[in-house]
């Protein structure tokens, strides 16, 4: 299965439509969420995916603007509701934070799909059934049959086309190389070959930038309704869908290279969220109601940077493009490959200021993140040959 993203220019006229659509959809959808709502609190039982979908065949004589939507794209919106239920049972059950799910707001539902029809292609537009032909940016061939379709406007105001379509993978020529990856943060990441990609560090290059739209958002953002706030959010909006679509274009091309000349690579299986943890807080037992120092404002710095990175982005988009093409990928533990020797297999510990392996075992000389790489390649070897 591929995903492909185009860029949408509809009419201002196709632009009310769609946001009237979106309004519906979100109608719907509050709907659904508080009929199974009310039903599990007075029986204990509620009404599933396939008795919601088959409702909103009663509900349109009363309620004419839903005849303004395909009828799958209202059938859809039954279908997300059934699966966000199904996982919050699912986190009860695993003992995680539940979060039930709640009313959604204006602009808050903004992705109908169309799941199989409703939707194709038109003389060089995508014909969507009650909006018409919208002008589309198709950059690139789409490749497989194509078996769902999303619009979804962003924050800026801008709106795009999501397809899913099935495809059979499209292997590459064999490659013998072989590489191990280590992630950083000095830099983007280490191969146990001993190149380095550098960290473009995104993020902090428009930090300045951000923190002065989001100071003139902050002097407005109690004035709602307003033309000011509205613009002030949209500033912030446009940094943030900058600094996002430069990470995650640099990502795509990164591994694609990666994924082009190698034909083994091992990885990291990094868990980002328990890194970017922030410390509890630490009481004094000397002064009831305060707290001792616990070093979150530097931890808060630290996550920035580790955010920054895009780690998991970053392996996720590398093995979906490797089993695409062809390539083993195999993603091994992180824990202790920056301490122990890629030579004899010492474990020494170090902080993270020492950025040169120097092992007093058998003298192996190396730089921190490619000794890192070259244990992290002999894991993935062990892994792929079990």
């Amino acid at each position: 299965m591929l995903a492909y993203r185009y860029r949408l220019y509809p009419t201002k006229a196709q632009v009310s439509v769609l946001e009237r659509m979106l309004g519906i959809c979100r109608d719907v959808c509050n709907a659904f969420v508080h009929e199974r709502t009310v039903f599990y609190e007075s029986t204990g039982k509620s009404p599933g995916y396939f008795e919601q979908k088959r409702a909103i065949t009663t509900w349109k004589p009363n309620h004419s603007e839903l005849s303004e939507v395909y009828s799958q794209v209202l059938q859809n919106v039954s279908k997300r509701v059934d699966l966000t239920l199904q996982a919050f049972f699912r986190r009860i059950r695993e003992g995680e934070e539940p979060g039930y799910p709640r009313i959604k707001g204006k602009g808050q539902y903004d992705s109908p799909t169309y799941p199989g029809s409703g939707f194709g292609f038109h003389q060089g537009k995508l014909r969507l059934s009650k909006i018409g032909d919208v002008a589309i940016h198709l950059h690139r061939r789409v490749k497989g049959n194509l078996k769902t379709c999303t619009t979804r406007k962003t924050k800026t105001g801008k709106w795009y086309a999501c397809f899913s379509c099935g495809a059979e993978p499209d292997h590459l020529e064999p490659s013998a190389e072989e590489v191990g990856i280590d992630a950083g943060l000095k830099v983007f990441a280490a191969l146990s070959n001993g190149e380095f990609i550098e960290n473009p560090r995104f993020f902090r290059k428009d930090e300045k930038a951000l923190a002065k739209a989001q100071r003139r958002f902050d002097k407005v953002k109690n004035k709602h309704r307003t033309k000011a706030r509205r613009k002030a959010k949209k500033v912030v909006a446009r940094i943030h869908k900058r600094i996002r679509n430069r990470r995650h274009d640099f990502v795509h091309q990164t591994a694609r290279r990666l994924v082009n000349r190698y034909g083994v690579i091992a990885v990291e299986a990094l868990q980002v969220e328990n890194m970017i943890r922030s410390p509890e807080a630490k009481p004094d037992p000397e002064s009831p109601g305060q707290y001792l120092p616990n070093g979150a404002s530097a931890k808060a710095g630290l996550n920035k940077s580790i955010a920054d990175a895009s780690c998991s982005m970053f392996r996720n988009i590398l093995l979906t493009k490797a089993e695409n093409a062809g390539r083993l990928v195999a993603a091994v533990p992180a824990a202790y490959t920056s301490q122990m020797c890629s030579g004899c297999g010492n474990i020494a510990k170090k902080s993270l200021k020492e950025r040169t392996h120097w092992c007093l075992v058998c003298g192996l000389v190396l730089d921190r993140d490619t000794n890192a790489a070259v244990n992290i390649m002999a894991l993935g070897q062990q892994y792929l040959a079990t």
